[in-house]
């Protein structure tokens, strides 16, 4: 059974302080209006650099069983 990953944003608990988006490889977040939300086209590559330095845990990769298969290396 193959893994699936989702970057998840709780704003709730996001203070705006910009680190998850300065973070990013991929320049997938932004701060807009004191909360962070996903760039729309960016393409978020899921590395978890945001989830590893937001100081608030604010965002996280989420990660399941089954669904369609993603990152999946072949030989």
């Amino acid at each position: 059974m193959s893994t699936v990953k989702e970057l998840i944003l709780n704003t709730a608990w996001c203070k705006g302080c910009g680190i998850c988006a300065a973070f990013c490889p991929k320049h997938a977040l932004e701060v807009v209006d004191g909360k962070v939300r996903k760039v729309e086209g960016a393409g978020c590559i899921l590395c978890g650099q945001c989830e590893l330095r937001c100081p608030d845990y604010a965002l996280y990769i989420d990660e399941k069983e089954g669904g369609q298969e993603q990152w999946v290396k072949s030989y």
